[in-house]
């Protein structure tokens, strides 16, 4: 029904939504590769400890990647160290938890750089903020 969008939250949402499918369209590794494995890599799918889910998805052009991190839990975590592929700074492409779509706002300032720490098997990592029931979209800029 159309008049919850009277009300903030709903309207949240709905930019959320927007917002989401705007970058699924625009980021290439989102969808060029959706029905091959070379397409999606696990970062960790094994902290139930942290209830925190974390993929890469991939676009034709292997360089071209979207680290994605889900936290399920209503608390932040703060210092989640997460393995990635190289060192740079990765931008926050998306934070579902952005004050706009009704979230607290939490998060990393728009990005961060990695950091020569190895970690799961992975030359470098990012030392993270993870919102509170929010997913981060983060990509590494290049040149």
């Amino acid at each position: 029904d159309w008049y919850v969008l009277d009300y903030e939250p709903h309207r949240g949402v709905q930019r959320l939504v927007v917002d989401l499918n705007r970058l699924y369209k625009s980021e290439r590794a989102l969808h060029e590769v959706d029905f091959d494995w070379h397409g999606f890599e696990w970062v960790d799918c094994n902290d139930a400890d942290s209830s925190v889910l974390s993929f890469i998805r991939r676009a034709r052009d292997p360089n071209d990647f979207v680290v994605v991190i889900a936290n399920f839990t209503p608390v932040v975590r703060e210092g989640y160290r997460l393995g990635v592929p190289e060192l740079g700074y990765y931008r926050e492409l998306f934070n579902t938890d952005a004050a706009v779509y009704g979230g607290s706002n939490s998060g990393n300032a728009g990005g961060l750089m990695a950091e020569p720490v190895p970690w799961m098997g992975r030359p470098c990592s990012l030392n993270l903020r993870l919102p509170p029931l929010g997913v981060l979209f983060l990509k590494l800029q290049r040149g």
